[in-house]
């Protein structure tokens, strides 16, 4: 199964009962593992979770912590991007030259990489350290 088949697999268990936007994520993990992730709406927008992070979550989970590939799937006219949290998250556990395929369900396709999507992304230099 390609990774962008992964992510239309795991887009259709997506729960989005308010905007009908349903979204399917895949990671390929650098030991090898596929670790997908949908969306899942809350009635309070911002408390929902894009399938970029539960991709990203399960990943953790199953003892990965980085990202060799992505693939993200969406039912739209054109390939949609992660939104700006995604991308840096993304960012923190892939290099910038990391493959990005952003796909739609009708099969158009854009490829892309992390540094692309991300230019200007936050490193640990922000962070303050005690």
């Amino acid at each position: 199964m390609s990774l962008v088949d992964a992510a239309r697999d795991v887009r259709e268990r997506a729960y989005a009962p308010y905007s009908n936007f349903k979204v399917g994520a895949a990671i390929l993990g650098t030991g090898g593992a596929v670790h997908q992730g949908c969306n899942v709406e809350n009635v309070a927008y911002p408390e929902g979770t894009c399938a970029e992070a539960g991709a990203i979550a399960a990943m953790i989970a199953a003892g990965e912590t980085e990202i060799a590939e992505v693939a993200v799937i969406a039912d739209s006219p054109i390939p949609v991007s992660p939104c700006g949290g995604c991308r840096q998250k993304l960012a923190e556990f892939g290099k910038p030259g990391v493959k990005v395929t952003l796909a739609t369900t009708d099969g158009k396709t854009l490829e892309t990489t992390i540094g692309d999507l991300l230019p200007g992304v936050f490193t640990e230099d922000y962070m303050v350290r005690s």
